[in-house]
Protein backbone atom coordinates (compact mmCIF):
# COMPACT_ATOMS: atom_id res chain seq x y z
CA UNK A 1 0.00 0.00 0.00
CA UNK A 2 2.65 2.49 0.64
CA UNK A 3 4.04 2.06 -3.03
CA UNK A 4 2.67 4.48 -5.81
CA UNK A 5 -0.31 2.77 -8.05
CA UNK A 6 0.81 3.22 -11.93
CA UNK A 7 -2.28 3.60 -14.01
CA UNK A 8 -1.15 0.76 -16.27
CA UNK A 9 -3.82 1.96 -18.87
CA UNK A 10 -2.41 5.28 -20.26
CA UNK A 11 -2.56 4.81 -23.29
CA UNK A 12 -6.33 3.23 -23.65
CA UNK A 13 -9.79 5.81 -24.50
CA UNK A 14 -11.71 7.12 -21.68
CA UNK A 15 -15.28 6.77 -23.03
CA UNK A 16 -17.77 9.58 -21.81
CA UNK A 17 -21.45 8.64 -22.51
CA UNK A 18 -24.05 11.21 -22.29
CA UNK A 19 -27.53 12.13 -23.06
CA UNK A 20 -27.52 14.93 -25.84
CA UNK A 21 -29.39 17.68 -23.93
CA UNK A 22 -26.55 20.86 -22.87
CA UNK A 23 -26.96 19.83 -19.05
CA UNK A 24 -25.49 16.57 -19.65
CA UNK A 25 -23.28 17.50 -22.84
CA UNK A 26 -21.14 20.40 -21.32
CA UNK A 27 -19.78 18.83 -18.59
CA UNK A 28 -18.79 15.50 -20.68
CA UNK A 29 -17.20 18.49 -23.39
CA UNK A 30 -15.67 20.02 -20.17
CA UNK A 31 -13.94 16.55 -19.22
CA UNK A 32 -13.26 15.59 -22.49
CA UNK A 33 -11.11 18.91 -22.71
CA UNK A 34 -9.32 18.31 -19.45
CA UNK A 35 -8.47 15.22 -20.29
CA UNK A 36 -7.06 15.39 -23.55
CA UNK A 37 -4.67 18.14 -22.22
CA UNK A 38 -3.17 15.56 -20.28
CA UNK A 39 -2.23 13.34 -22.90
CA UNK A 40 -5.60 10.86 -22.80
CA UNK A 41 -7.53 9.81 -25.43
CA UNK A 42 -11.21 10.32 -25.45
CA UNK A 43 -14.61 8.89 -27.42
CA UNK A 44 -17.50 9.96 -27.08
CA UNK A 45 -21.05 8.09 -26.99
CA UNK A 46 -24.35 9.35 -27.63
CA UNK A 47 -27.81 8.37 -29.47
CA UNK A 48 -28.78 9.59 -32.73
CA UNK A 49 -30.17 13.14 -31.02
CA UNK A 50 -27.29 13.78 -29.18
CA UNK A 51 -25.35 16.58 -30.34
CA UNK A 52 -21.53 16.04 -30.69
CA UNK A 53 -19.08 18.01 -29.57
CA UNK A 54 -18.78 19.50 -33.36
CA UNK A 55 -16.21 22.50 -34.04
CA UNK A 56 -14.97 22.61 -30.45
CA UNK A 57 -13.56 19.40 -30.30
CA UNK A 58 -13.45 18.18 -33.35
CA UNK A 59 -10.32 15.32 -32.50
CA UNK A 60 -13.31 13.67 -29.99
CA UNK A 61 -14.98 10.58 -32.18
CA UNK A 62 -17.92 10.37 -31.71
CA UNK A 63 -20.58 7.09 -31.40
CA UNK A 64 -23.77 6.81 -31.52
CA UNK A 65 -26.11 3.65 -30.23
CA UNK A 66 -29.70 3.08 -30.00
CA UNK A 67 -31.36 4.52 -26.94
CA UNK A 68 -34.70 6.42 -25.55
CA UNK A 69 -36.55 7.62 -22.85
CA UNK A 70 -39.70 5.15 -21.79
CA UNK A 71 -42.71 6.99 -23.72
CA UNK A 72 -46.75 6.84 -22.73
CA UNK A 73 -47.96 4.13 -22.46
CA UNK A 74 -47.72 0.16 -22.73
CA UNK A 75 -46.33 0.80 -26.34
CA UNK A 76 -44.08 3.43 -25.91
CA UNK A 77 -42.71 1.69 -23.00
CA UNK A 78 -41.83 -0.99 -25.18
CA UNK A 79 -40.81 0.38 -27.70
CA UNK A 80 -37.94 2.14 -25.68
CA UNK A 81 -37.12 -0.95 -24.16
CA UNK A 82 -36.51 -2.35 -27.64
CA UNK A 83 -34.56 0.66 -28.55
CA UNK A 84 -32.58 -0.09 -25.39
CA UNK A 85 -31.88 -3.66 -25.84
CA UNK A 86 -30.55 -2.98 -28.97
CA UNK A 87 -28.50 -0.46 -27.87
CA UNK A 88 -26.72 -2.40 -24.97
CA UNK A 89 -25.79 -4.98 -27.81
CA UNK A 90 -24.47 -2.13 -29.87
CA UNK A 91 -22.38 -1.04 -26.82
CA UNK A 92 -21.39 -4.54 -25.48
CA UNK A 93 -19.72 -4.44 -29.22
CA UNK A 94 -18.40 -1.22 -28.77
CA UNK A 95 -16.42 -1.82 -25.43
CA UNK A 96 -14.64 -4.93 -26.97
CA UNK A 97 -13.43 -3.20 -29.98
CA UNK A 98 -12.57 0.21 -28.27
CA UNK A 99 -11.16 -2.04 -24.84
CA UNK A 100 -11.31 1.53 -22.98
CA UNK A 101 -9.50 2.76 -19.85
CA UNK A 102 -13.18 3.33 -17.71
CA UNK A 103 -16.59 4.89 -18.67
CA UNK A 104 -17.55 7.99 -17.50
CA UNK A 105 -21.36 8.39 -17.43
CA UNK A 106 -23.02 11.91 -17.56
CA UNK A 107 -26.56 11.19 -17.19
CA UNK A 108 -29.47 10.74 -19.84
CA UNK A 109 -31.15 7.58 -21.06
CA UNK A 110 -28.77 7.67 -23.35
CA UNK A 111 -25.52 7.34 -21.39
CA UNK A 112 -27.30 3.74 -20.12
CA UNK A 113 -26.74 1.05 -22.72
CA UNK A 114 -22.83 2.36 -22.50
CA UNK A 115 -21.92 2.74 -18.87
CA UNK A 116 -24.29 -0.41 -18.16
CA UNK A 117 -21.75 -2.46 -20.96
CA UNK A 118 -18.82 -0.96 -19.39
CA UNK A 119 -20.23 -2.42 -15.63
CA UNK A 120 -21.00 -6.27 -17.42
CA UNK A 121 -16.79 -6.11 -18.94
CA UNK A 122 -15.57 -5.26 -15.17
CA UNK A 123 -14.22 -1.87 -16.23
CA UNK A 124 -14.47 0.72 -14.35
CA UNK A 125 -17.40 3.18 -14.27
CA UNK A 126 -17.48 6.52 -12.86
CA UNK A 127 -21.32 8.94 -12.58
CA UNK A 128 -21.25 12.35 -13.02
CA UNK A 129 -24.83 13.88 -11.64
CA UNK A 130 -25.02 17.56 -12.06
CA UNK A 131 -28.42 17.78 -9.86
CA UNK A 132 -28.95 17.68 -5.84
CA UNK A 133 -31.85 14.56 -6.98
CA UNK A 134 -29.86 11.47 -8.27
CA UNK A 135 -30.86 11.62 -12.41
CA UNK A 136 -33.12 8.19 -13.11
CA UNK A 137 -30.58 7.15 -15.71
CA UNK A 138 -27.70 7.19 -12.80
CA UNK A 139 -30.29 5.79 -10.82
CA UNK A 140 -30.13 2.24 -12.98
CA UNK A 141 -26.58 2.40 -12.65
CA UNK A 142 -25.14 3.54 -9.56
CA UNK A 143 -25.12 -0.43 -7.68
CA UNK A 144 -21.88 -0.79 -10.81
CA UNK A 145 -20.29 2.24 -10.63
CA UNK A 146 -17.23 2.94 -8.99
CA UNK A 147 -17.31 6.12 -8.14
CA UNK A 148 -19.83 9.17 -8.44
CA UNK A 149 -19.04 12.57 -8.84
CA UNK A 150 -21.40 15.43 -7.97
CA UNK A 151 -22.09 18.77 -7.79
CA UNK A 152 -23.97 19.05 -4.55
CA UNK A 153 -23.11 18.35 -0.76
CA UNK A 154 -25.97 16.16 -0.91
CA UNK A 155 -28.18 14.07 -2.90
CA UNK A 156 -30.73 12.60 -2.74
CA UNK A 157 -32.40 9.31 -3.96
CA UNK A 158 -28.85 7.87 -3.35
CA UNK A 159 -29.24 5.08 -0.98
CA UNK A 160 -26.86 5.03 2.08
CA UNK A 161 -24.99 1.68 0.61
CA UNK A 162 -23.70 4.12 -2.45
CA UNK A 163 -22.66 7.38 -0.20
CA UNK A 164 -18.82 5.68 0.41
CA UNK A 165 -18.45 6.25 -3.46
CA UNK A 166 -19.12 9.95 -3.73
CA UNK A 167 -16.24 12.38 -4.61
CA UNK A 168 -17.86 16.17 -4.94
CA UNK A 169 -15.97 17.93 -7.55
CA UNK A 170 -18.77 20.34 -8.60
CA UNK A 171 -20.33 21.18 -12.11
CA UNK A 172 -17.82 22.17 -14.77
CA UNK A 173 -18.85 25.64 -16.67
CA UNK A 174 -18.00 27.02 -19.92
CA UNK A 175 -14.63 28.51 -20.01
CA UNK A 176 -16.04 32.13 -20.87
CA UNK A 177 -17.77 31.49 -17.25
CA UNK A 178 -14.74 30.34 -15.29
CA UNK A 179 -12.82 33.64 -16.42
CA UNK A 180 -15.58 35.56 -14.88
CA UNK A 181 -14.85 34.18 -11.44
CA UNK A 182 -12.41 36.82 -10.53
CA UNK A 183 -14.55 39.62 -11.48
CA UNK A 184 -15.84 41.46 -7.93
CA UNK A 185 -19.12 42.21 -7.05
CA UNK A 186 -20.12 45.77 -6.61
CA UNK A 187 -23.74 46.05 -4.93
CA UNK A 188 -25.92 48.89 -6.67
CA UNK A 189 -25.43 52.15 -5.11
CA UNK A 190 -28.07 54.94 -3.72
CA UNK A 191 -28.85 56.69 -7.21
CA UNK A 192 -26.90 54.61 -9.40
CA UNK A 193 -27.98 51.89 -12.68
CA UNK A 194 -29.35 48.68 -10.91
CA UNK A 195 -28.88 45.76 -13.71
CA UNK A 196 -31.41 43.40 -14.02
CA UNK A 197 -30.84 39.47 -15.97
CA UNK A 198 -33.54 37.70 -16.23
CA UNK A 199 -33.11 34.02 -17.68
CA UNK A 200 -35.62 31.30 -17.75
CA UNK A 201 -33.41 28.40 -19.69
CA UNK A 202 -32.43 28.59 -23.43
CA UNK A 203 -35.91 29.00 -24.39
CA UNK A 204 -37.12 31.56 -21.45
CA UNK A 205 -39.55 30.74 -19.49
CA UNK A 206 -43.80 32.22 -20.18
CA UNK A 207 -43.93 32.92 -16.50
CA UNK A 208 -41.10 35.50 -16.30
CA UNK A 209 -42.48 37.54 -19.20
CA UNK A 210 -45.69 37.71 -18.01
CA UNK A 211 -44.73 38.47 -13.88
CA UNK A 212 -41.78 40.71 -14.24
CA UNK A 213 -43.28 43.72 -16.27
CA UNK A 214 -46.30 43.15 -13.77
CA UNK A 215 -43.64 43.23 -11.12
CA UNK A 216 -42.02 46.31 -11.96
CA UNK A 217 -45.00 48.54 -12.54
CA UNK A 218 -45.30 48.23 -8.94
CA UNK A 219 -42.19 49.21 -8.05
CA UNK A 220 -41.70 52.77 -6.88
CA UNK A 221 -41.03 55.43 -10.35
CA UNK A 222 -37.55 56.29 -8.74
CA UNK A 223 -36.24 52.91 -8.21
CA UNK A 224 -38.08 51.49 -11.81
CA UNK A 225 -36.28 54.73 -13.85
CA UNK A 226 -33.09 53.18 -12.44
CA UNK A 227 -33.25 49.49 -13.62
CA UNK A 228 -31.31 48.54 -16.77
CA UNK A 229 -33.35 45.11 -17.79
CA UNK A 230 -32.12 42.39 -19.84
CA UNK A 231 -34.61 39.13 -20.05
CA UNK A 232 -34.43 36.47 -22.41
CA UNK A 233 -38.20 35.61 -23.63
CA UNK A 234 -39.31 32.40 -25.29
CA UNK A 235 -39.88 33.96 -29.33
CA UNK A 236 -43.80 33.70 -28.56
CA UNK A 237 -43.71 36.14 -25.76
CA UNK A 238 -41.30 38.92 -27.22
CA UNK A 239 -43.42 41.19 -28.69
CA UNK A 240 -45.94 40.74 -25.28
CA UNK A 241 -43.50 41.24 -22.63
CA UNK A 242 -41.87 44.20 -24.57
CA UNK A 243 -45.54 45.78 -25.16
CA UNK A 244 -45.80 45.63 -21.36
CA UNK A 245 -42.37 47.06 -20.35
CA UNK A 246 -41.48 49.72 -22.71
CA UNK A 247 -44.22 51.63 -20.81
CA UNK A 248 -42.25 51.60 -17.62
CA UNK A 249 -39.84 54.14 -17.84
CA UNK A 250 -36.84 51.57 -17.33
CA UNK A 251 -33.65 53.09 -18.28
CA UNK A 252 -32.62 50.32 -20.22
CA UNK A 253 -34.26 47.32 -21.70
CA UNK A 254 -33.07 44.68 -23.80
CA UNK A 255 -35.42 41.41 -24.77
CA UNK A 256 -33.60 38.89 -26.58
CA UNK A 257 -34.58 35.22 -26.97
CA UNK A 258 -31.05 33.80 -26.47
CA UNK A 259 -28.15 35.52 -24.86
CA UNK A 260 -24.98 34.73 -26.67
CA UNK A 261 -22.67 36.67 -24.27
CA UNK A 262 -24.38 35.60 -20.51
CA UNK A 263 -20.91 35.38 -18.70
CA UNK A 264 -20.45 39.15 -19.59
CA UNK A 265 -23.88 39.56 -18.10
CA UNK A 266 -23.92 37.95 -15.58
CA UNK A 267 -20.50 39.58 -14.35
CA UNK A 268 -21.92 42.82 -14.64
CA UNK A 269 -25.69 41.95 -12.91
CA UNK A 270 -26.63 43.08 -9.39
CA UNK A 271 -29.58 40.41 -8.81
CA UNK A 272 -30.31 37.74 -11.16
CA UNK A 273 -33.99 35.93 -11.90
CA UNK A 274 -33.94 32.58 -13.17
CA UNK A 275 -34.74 28.74 -13.29
CA UNK A 276 -32.53 26.75 -11.14
CA UNK A 277 -30.96 23.78 -13.21
CA UNK A 278 -28.14 22.45 -12.97
CA UNK A 279 -25.61 24.74 -15.60
CA UNK A 280 -27.69 27.92 -14.49
CA UNK A 281 -26.82 27.13 -11.21
CA UNK A 282 -23.11 26.68 -11.39
CA UNK A 283 -22.59 29.68 -13.61
CA UNK A 284 -24.59 31.65 -11.18
CA UNK A 285 -21.88 30.11 -8.11
CA UNK A 286 -18.67 30.28 -9.78
CA UNK A 287 -19.46 34.02 -10.99
CA UNK A 288 -20.59 35.09 -7.51
CA UNK A 289 -23.79 36.53 -8.19
CA UNK A 290 -27.20 36.96 -6.31
CA UNK A 291 -29.89 35.36 -7.63
CA UNK A 292 -33.74 34.72 -7.20
CA UNK A 293 -34.31 31.12 -7.81
CA UNK A 294 -37.88 30.09 -9.41
CA UNK A 295 -37.55 26.60 -10.01
CA UNK A 296 -39.45 24.63 -12.96
CA UNK A 297 -42.25 23.03 -11.09
CA UNK A 298 -42.42 20.17 -13.75
CA UNK A 299 -38.67 18.72 -14.07
CA UNK A 300 -38.40 15.27 -13.20
CA UNK A 301 -38.30 14.40 -9.30
CA UNK A 302 -38.88 18.22 -8.73
CA UNK A 303 -34.53 18.23 -8.91
CA UNK A 304 -34.64 21.78 -9.45
CA UNK A 305 -36.64 22.82 -6.18
CA UNK A 306 -33.78 20.49 -4.41
CA UNK A 307 -31.13 22.12 -6.32
CA UNK A 308 -32.40 25.80 -5.65
CA UNK A 309 -32.83 24.49 -2.05
CA UNK A 310 -29.52 23.49 -1.58
CA UNK A 311 -28.21 27.26 -2.35
CA UNK A 312 -30.90 29.18 -0.11
CA UNK A 313 -29.76 27.01 2.91
CA UNK A 314 -26.05 28.54 2.29
CA UNK A 315 -27.35 31.86 1.82
CA UNK A 316 -26.48 31.89 -1.66
CA UNK A 317 -29.82 32.24 -3.32
CA UNK A 318 -33.31 32.78 -2.48
CA UNK A 319 -35.52 30.07 -3.18
CA UNK A 320 -39.29 31.71 -4.80
CA UNK A 321 -41.58 28.43 -5.57
CA UNK A 322 -43.52 29.22 -8.80
CA UNK A 323 -46.74 29.25 -7.34
CA UNK A 324 -45.64 31.78 -4.80
CA UNK A 325 -43.93 34.06 -7.78
CA UNK A 326 -46.72 36.74 -8.50
CA UNK A 327 -46.40 40.30 -9.84
CA UNK A 328 -47.14 41.65 -5.79
CA UNK A 329 -44.69 38.92 -4.15
CA UNK A 330 -42.04 40.03 -6.43
CA UNK A 331 -42.38 43.42 -6.53
CA UNK A 332 -42.12 43.29 -2.49
CA UNK A 333 -38.80 41.44 -2.79
CA UNK A 334 -37.20 43.66 -5.62
CA UNK A 335 -37.71 46.38 -3.31
CA UNK A 336 -36.72 45.13 -0.35
CA UNK A 337 -33.34 43.57 -1.54
CA UNK A 338 -32.27 46.35 -4.00
CA UNK A 339 -32.72 48.77 -1.26
CA UNK A 340 -30.57 46.46 0.77
CA UNK A 341 -27.11 46.32 -1.23
CA UNK A 342 -25.34 44.94 1.78
CA UNK A 343 -27.81 41.65 1.43
CA UNK A 344 -27.16 41.49 -1.95
CA UNK A 345 -23.33 41.32 -1.91
CA UNK A 346 -23.68 39.11 1.96
CA UNK A 347 -25.30 36.90 -0.35
CA UNK A 348 -22.80 36.92 -3.65
CA UNK A 349 -20.29 36.17 -0.99
CA UNK A 350 -22.09 32.97 -0.07
CA UNK A 351 -22.62 31.92 -3.80
CA UNK A 352 -19.26 32.14 -4.73
CA UNK A 353 -17.89 30.41 -1.49
CA UNK A 354 -20.67 27.35 -2.93
CA UNK A 355 -19.26 27.43 -6.58
CA UNK A 356 -15.90 26.77 -7.89
CA UNK A 357 -14.40 26.81 -11.28
CA UNK A 358 -12.33 23.93 -11.05
CA UNK A 359 -14.86 21.22 -11.22
CA UNK A 360 -13.50 19.45 -14.96
CA UNK A 361 -9.91 19.55 -13.36
CA UNK A 362 -11.50 17.98 -10.20
CA UNK A 363 -13.53 15.52 -12.59
CA UNK A 364 -10.48 14.58 -14.34
CA UNK A 365 -8.59 13.74 -11.14
CA UNK A 366 -11.66 11.81 -10.10
CA UNK A 367 -11.29 9.97 -12.96
CA UNK A 368 -7.48 9.52 -13.14
CA UNK A 369 -7.55 8.37 -9.39
CA UNK A 370 -10.11 5.51 -9.65
CA UNK A 371 -7.56 4.36 -12.87
CA UNK A 372 -4.44 4.63 -10.12
CA UNK A 373 -3.35 7.60 -12.22
CA UNK A 374 -3.46 9.73 -8.79
CA UNK A 375 -3.81 13.64 -8.94
CA UNK A 376 -3.08 15.79 -11.67
CA UNK A 377 -0.43 15.00 -14.21
CA UNK A 378 -0.27 17.64 -17.18
CA UNK A 379 -1.89 20.31 -14.95
CA UNK A 380 -0.37 19.48 -11.47
CA UNK A 381 0.62 23.19 -11.10
CA UNK A 382 -2.41 25.02 -13.40
CA UNK A 383 -3.69 26.07 -9.30
CA UNK A 384 -1.04 28.29 -9.32
CA UNK A 385 -1.13 30.19 -12.69
CA UNK A 386 -4.98 29.78 -13.91
CA UNK A 387 -5.89 33.66 -13.36
CA UNK A 388 -9.54 31.78 -13.41
CA UNK A 389 -9.07 30.26 -9.80
CA UNK A 390 -9.15 31.94 -6.33
CA UNK A 391 -7.41 30.74 -3.36
CA UNK A 392 -11.26 29.22 -2.64
CA UNK A 393 -10.78 27.08 -5.39
CA UNK A 394 -7.46 26.03 -4.96
CA UNK A 395 -7.77 25.25 -1.43
CA UNK A 396 -11.27 23.58 -2.73
CA UNK A 397 -8.57 21.18 -5.50
CA UNK A 398 -7.02 20.56 -2.06
CA UNK A 399 -9.15 19.12 -0.03
CA UNK A 400 -10.88 16.98 -3.11
CA UNK A 401 -7.17 16.12 -4.01
CA UNK A 402 -6.31 14.67 -0.67
CA UNK A 403 -9.58 13.40 -0.40
CA UNK A 404 -9.25 10.96 -3.69
CA UNK A 405 -5.68 9.83 -2.52
CA UNK A 406 -7.59 8.65 0.73
CA UNK A 407 -10.10 6.93 -1.34
CA UNK A 408 -7.35 5.76 -3.67
CA UNK A 409 -5.82 4.27 -0.62
CA UNK A 410 -8.87 2.31 0.91
CA UNK A 411 -9.03 0.94 -2.37
CA UNK A 412 -5.80 -0.24 -2.69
Amino acid sequence: MGATTLDTSASKVIVLAAGGTGGHMFPAEALARELLARGRAVTLVTDKRGHAFGENLPEVPVHRIRAASPGAGIGGKLKAALQMGLGLLEARALMRRLDPAAVVGFGGYPSVPTVYAAIQSKLPALLHEQNAVLGRANRMLIAGARRIAVAFPDIEKLGEAQRAKIVRTGNPVRPAVAARRPSPYEAPGAAGPIRLLVIGGSQGARIFSEVIPAALALLPDGMRARIHLAQQCRPEDLEAARDALEPLGLARLELQTFFRDVPDRLAACHLAVTRAGASTIAELTCVGRPAILVPYPHATDDHQTANARHLAEAGAAWLVPQPSFTAEALAGRLSALLADPQALAATARAAQEWGTADAATALADAVLAMLGGGARSAHADSGKTDPTLTDHDRSHHARRSAAGASAKGAAE
